[in-house]
């Protein structure tokens, strides 16, 4: 008896689609959902204006790679630089979007359940900073 008839060509090809294509159902990466709180101030020319706070759902990866906050597709920001020491991260921020600036961010985790920290950016007509706090709310899928 042969090996090929021993091992019947169904047994063979489903061996080969198995081998070529995976199982689907892998588990995906979980990931943290932030409810992350920003309080924007402008400073133009010397005067101050306080932005409203805005408030989103962030999914995080678990360990922090970039900075866990939201951009906005309008400012076109583009992160660099980021580091992690101890409980707190940094980055460097340039945006290209309806207004020119750059700034740096840093964050400091309170705990495995809440972070707070700012980002400062400077523009041809003034400083803008951005108070950031989080809390944790839970598991999500699909970490950004």
């Amino acid at each position: 008896m042969s090996s090929r008839s021993a091992f019947p060509a169904a047994a063979r090809a489903l061996l080969w689609l198995a081998l070529l294509f995976p199982p689907a159902v892998q588990a995906q990466a979980k990931g943290d959902l932030w409810e992350s709180t920003s309080q924007t101030s402008m400073n133009v020319g010397g005067m101050s204006m306080p932005m409203p706070p805005q408030t989103q759902r962030i999914c995080a990866a678990r360990k922090w790679t970039r900075p866990p906050v939201a951009s906005s597709k309008e400012q076109n920001c583009t992160n660099s630089d980021f580091a992690v020491s101890g409980q707190t991260v940094t980055w460097t921020s340039v945006c290209t979007g309806q207004m020119n600036m750059t700034g740096k961010g840093e964050i400091t985790r309170q705990g495995a359940d809440a972070y707070s920290g700012t980002i400062k950016y400077a523009f041809a007509e003034g400083t803008m900073t951005v108070a950031i706090s989080g809390k944790k709310l839970g598991e999500c899928d699909n970490p950004q």
